[in-house]
């Protein structure tokens, strides 16, 4: 089962983690340094892990992004997994649930997303919206039929069952990397004024992202309580900084081929049957008249 080696970004696994003391930009110190060109060898380092895994088919990847609004979540997964086979690579953003998806229980829709063993998949937000967006608008509980009223323990549980899930999802060989894209108040409303003012962004304006705003300091703690919650050696968070966008794709492109790497995945061996009848092939076509 994969393990989480230690990072800098890596979220605690003993409830320690502080959302406000969490950055949301590089170390100054970091300023100016060539993030793009250096984003090039590990989307490319990340084409060939992918490569290699389809062909292991010991494992599978799930990748998950959770972030407040304009964090650069669609950019991010964009650049970062440019170089990755669209055949091995599979990207559902989850937006407001159905009618069918509300009539199950919460990790029903996600379920059919998860990747099969050599396969990559990205959830652009995931189960987790029903820890974080639900939690602070407890009004779309409603919608979910459960039986009234619910219990003094109820996101602790569905926290737990979040853990449950992805710990047997672990056993069963799925390599999981979570990130929480950590942007600040002041860049996420240079970006939705972006949005605003610049004709081409137009249609990325919602207006209920104001309404989302307004709840900040709300989302900041169901984000807390969260990541403490689950990040866990098998499923591990990373808070990555958001606020640069270059500095962000190159912090979720290492962390990831780190992963891959760690797995020592490799091309499958031939065995003396395989090795004979490689042979054999290779004599008939030789064989073969043009």
């Amino acid at each position: 089962m994969f393990t989480a080696k230690p990072h800098p970004l890596l979220v605690p696994f003993d409830g320690s983690f502080d959302v406000r003391t969490a950055a949301t930009g590089p170390d100054k110190h970091k300023k100016g340094s060539r993030w793009k060109e250096l984003l090039k060898p590990e989307v490319k380092a990340l084409g060939d892990a992918q490569y290699r895994l389809f062909a292991d088919t010991r494992y599978a990847v799930l990748l998950v992004f959770q972030a407040l609004d304009a964090a650069g979540k669609d950019s991010t997964i964009r650049r970062v997994f440019a170089g990755v086979n669209p055949c091995g690579l599979h990207v559902t953003a989850f937006k407001q649930p159905s009618r069918r998806e509300l009539a199950h229980d919460f990790l029903w829709r996600t379920t059919a997303h998860l990747p099969e063993r050599g396969s990559v998949a990205i959830f652009n937000r995931s189960y987790y919206e029903d820890a974080l967006v639900v939690r602070v608008h407890p009004e779309l509980l409603a919608a979910q039929r459960l039986p009234a009223p619910q219990s003094a323990s109820f996101w602790d549980d569905r926290l737990r069952a979040i853990r449950d899930h992805e710990r047997h999802l672990a056993e069963q060989s799925t390599v999981i990397l979570k990130f929480w894209l950590n942007v600040s108040r002041a860049e996420q409303r240079k970006r939705l004024l972006e949005r605003i003012e610049k004709p081409t962004k137009n249609w990325k304006f919602d207006a209920r992202d104001l309404d989302e705003r307004a709840r900040w300091n709300d989302y900041l703690v169901a984000y807390e309580q969260c990541l403490n919650a689950t990040s866990r050696p098998w499923a591990p968070w990373y808070a990555v900084p958001a606020d640069n966008k270059q500095y962000l794709r190159l912090q979720v492109a290492k962390i990831v081929n780190e992963a891959l790497v760690s797995l020592g995945l490799d091309f499958p061996h031939a065995d003396v049957a395989s090795k004979a009848a490689l042979a054999a092939g290779k004599a008939w076509l030789l064989a073969e008249r043009n």
